[in-house]
């Protein structure tokens, strides 16, 4: 059954190798791209819908603090807001299900397709399905001196820029697609667990992929920035992340739509003016007694 996904990624591959010059890395690249672009309708509507339920969060947390204590009128008085705004709470679900298996096939035919041992060599002819390309294994994996079958600890030093490529990009990629959460989730002002765990996971992950691309083959690691700068010009397109680059960085952290500081040069600015505003008001008083004074003479 898996086979029916895995072999015609792999002959595609193949098939993009040939014609990009026997050139694996471009034809990794490309490969990425044709994928993720044939899955963009169900990325997109995965993400609308995700946005969609992100705006309705106020009123949520609205109903929640209302019924706190009646759970089957909270579900109830939920479902007629879904209802009122059009939204499907399970909408993202089916398109991430299709996704799912597509990506993970994108993933093993890279791998499969970076063969070394004899038996992987065997293996990847027997699972061509377009005759004529079996003359093509092994593929040529030697990039710019790196070996694309082995990690990049076991390579040039310079290759070991690649995790550090991986853990960057997948950091960005996280920060642009998970929602901002709203700054308290709680009356103490603490973030609930929810948006703890979806803070943390913005963290570890991209920490968890640089760390596994240490030992990963370097065709993966090209695989891996491939696909998560895809993700961002992806998400940037579609005007689904509207964060700012100071906010990227961590300096903003503002959601979208939100004020920002002026910083230092504003809170001078404001210093002065209220320092004239006292001054004129000095001015006033002095002039209104000299005034009084005079009258009374």
């Amino acid at each position: 059954m898996w086979d029916l996904i895995l072999n015609p990624f792999i002959t595609l591959l193949t098939l993009l190798y040939s014609l990009l010059g026997q050139n694996i890395v471009l034809a990794i690249v490309v490969f990425t791209v044709l994928v993720r672009v044939a899955i963009l309708p169900l990325t997109a509507q995965q993400q609308r819908s995700s946005k969609r339920m992100q705006e309705l969060q106020p009123e949520l947390k609205k109903l929640q603090d209302k019924y706190k204590n009646d759970r089957e009128k909270l579900a109830q008085e939920q479902m007629d807001l879904y209802k009122q705004h059009g939204v499907n709470p399970f909408g993202g679900c089916l398109p991430l299900v299709i996704q799912f298996p597509i990506l993970i096939g994108l993933y093993q035919a890279i791998i499969h397709t970076l063969a070394a041992t004899p038996f992987q060599l065997i293996d990847l002819s027997g699972r061509l399905l377009v005759p004529g390309l079996d003359h093509l294994v092994p593929l040529q994996n030697i990039w710019l001196g790196m070996d694309l079958t082995k990690a990049p600890t076991n390579n040039p030093t310079w290759a070991l820029a690649l995790p550090a490529l991986v853990l960057v990009t997948t950091w960005a990629q996280s920060k642009l697609t998970v929602p901002p959460t709203p700054p308290a989730g709680s009356d103490d002002g603490k973030p609930n667990q929810a948006q703890a765990m979806t803070q943390s996971m913005t963290t570890i992950m991209p920490l968890m992929f640089g760390f596994f691309s240490l030992s990963f083959s370097v065709g993966l690691s090209i695989y891996f920035v491939v696909s998560n700068l895809i993700g961002i010009i992806q998400y940037s397109m579609m005007g689904q992340s509207k964060l700012k680059l100071g906010s990227l960085l961590g300096r903003g952290g503002q959601e979208a739509g939100a004020t920002p500081s002026a910083g230092p040069a504003a809170d001078k600015d404001k210093t002065k003016a209220a320092t004239s505003s006292n001054n004129g008001k000095t001015r006033d008083t002095a002039r209104t007694g000299q005034k009084t004074k005079t009258k009374n003479k």
